[in-house]
């Protein structure tokens, strides 16, 4: 049985447990593995780099395989670096070695064969086919057509922080019978970390950053969030409940605002069972929908200007309330105004560091940051602030051209020029919600 019989078996019997998904992974498996990591990527611990290890990879593939099944394969702490957050603070990540992330890979490949068939509609973090624009569009369209009019926005406080290992062996004991996999992902689990040369050792957590933390973080929310929430959104009662999730970021819409309440306060008894907390101050519930703006003013919260309704951010963009020409309610989706001012600072600071280089080799290195904000951005509504984030980004570099020399001989014609060849211009690369998320659920 490959994993398509895997994929059916786990299909047919959502109780069935697994009691030799280990025999899955094969030595092609670990090869298919190793090619699809990135060629790019940081080396772990061992200062092994993908393009070294493609040297040695023929003769290692036999071996590792033998140490895989015979027990004797032991992980490697992670090596600690921080990469800077939109609010200042810095985001540890964990960079695994590149054994351990063919070995990772390799068992992700087969548990997801399993976990897919479990996974509910509404999860869409990290799963192949799904990703952040599918549940932005699935935000939109819920909201538009059904009554979500109260939101709660859950922000789960330092979620891959305070996975408890206990309560994730457990979890995944529900379908994995074999204890081969169960010791090979406690192994990563409890490996720890290596942070200025010392071994920091892991009493909870998964490295953020390793190629298995993303599932293993779905497989404990699916069982601590995704199925309760499930069952609770169904008692009679509960009205229309909206509900999208994106790792450990997830928006639930509801009909009142007493059943908003009682389902906040309920989810973070449920979260606390297992060792996590929302977030205090990302956390919130807030009157949300077309008739938003109307319950203010009726409460009496300012003049109609002041009494618009609230906003929340997910995934990157900041969601309004909002009219199309015709009068009829639209959520508006707008670039969160501070991470776009922190990219821009990047931005400016890059291309000051890198003035005194050749134009076309600035040139080259700036379009794919912009492109990339621009691509991930380029949603109906939002041109007017994309453009605005691309005229800065303009404006730094003729600002770092200046600096190149005390004469000042870059006129605007030119600067025009190189905008042109370098910068992409604005538009909208991504259709209206409705549109893809019915096209995808007929």
């Amino acid at each position: 049985m490959g994993l398509e019989g895997v994929r059916q078996a786990a299909r047919r019997n959502r109780r069935l447990r697994f009691t030799a998904p280990l025999h899955r992974i094969t030595p092609q498996l670990l090869v298919d593995s190793f090619f699809s990591l990135r060629k790019n990527a940081a080396a772990g611990v061992d200062g092994v780099t993908w393009r070294e290890y493609e040297k040695i990879f023929p003769q290692r593939v036999a071996g590792l395989h033998r140490l895989i099944h015979s027990g004797a394969y032991w992980a490697t702490p992670s090596r600690r670096v921080f990469i800077p957050k939109a609010d200042g603070r810095q985001r540890p990540l964990g960079i695994a070695s590149i054994e351990d992330k063919i070995v990772q890979q390799a068992v992700v490949t087969v548990l997801s064969a399993i976990y897919e068939e479990d996974f509910l509609e509404f999860s869409f973090g990290f799963r192949p086919g799904r990703g952040q624009h599918n549940a932005l569009d699935a935000l939109t369209a819920g909201i538009k057509s059904r009554k979500g009019d109260w939101i709660v926005d859950a922000d789960i406080r330092s979620f891959f922080d305070e996975i408890d290992h206990r309560w994730m062996l457990r979890f995944l004991e529900h379908r994995i019978a074999d204890q081969r996999v169960i010791r090979l992902i406690r192994k990563w689990l409890e490996a720890g970390v290596i942070e200025d040369g010392k071994r920091i050792p892991a009493v909870q957590r998964t490295p953020q950053g390793a190629v298995i933390s993303p599932l293993l973080a779905n497989i404990y929310l699916h069982y601590a969030f995704d199925l309760w929430i499930q069952r609770w959104r169904k008692q009679p009662g509960r009205g229309e409940v909206i509900v999208v999730r994106y790792a450990d970021d997830s928006v639930v819409g509801f009909e009142d605002a007493r059943t908003a309440r009682v389902s906040l306060e309920e989810l973070r008894e449920r979260l606390g069972r297992f060792g996590l907390t929302l977030h205090p101050d990302k956390t919130r519930l807030i009157g949300f929908g077309q008739y938003a703006a109307e319950r203010r003013r009726k409460r009496g919260q300012g003049r109609p200007k002041q009494g618009r309704p609230e906003t929340f951010d997910f995934l990157g963009f900041t969601h309004c309330c909002g009219r199309d020409l015709k009068g009829k309610f639209q959520v508006v989706r707008l670039t969160i105004k501070k991470r776009m001012r922190a990219t821009l600072a990047a931005i400016r600071e890059k291309l000051y560091q890198r003035r005194h280089e050749p134009v076309p080799t600035v040139g080259g290195c700036l379009r794919p940051v912009l492109n990339g904000n621009l691509a991930y951005h380029a949603v109906p509504a939002n041109l007017l602030r994309l453009d605005g984030f691309r005229s800065e980004g303009c404006r730094a570099w003729r600002h770092a051209l200046f600096r190149r020399s005390q004469q000042n001989r870059l006129n605007w014609s030119r600067s025009h020029r190189l905008t042109r060849k370098y910068v992409p211009s604005c538009r909208v690369l991504h259709p209206y919600p409705e549109k893809r998320f019915f096209a995808s659920r007929p």
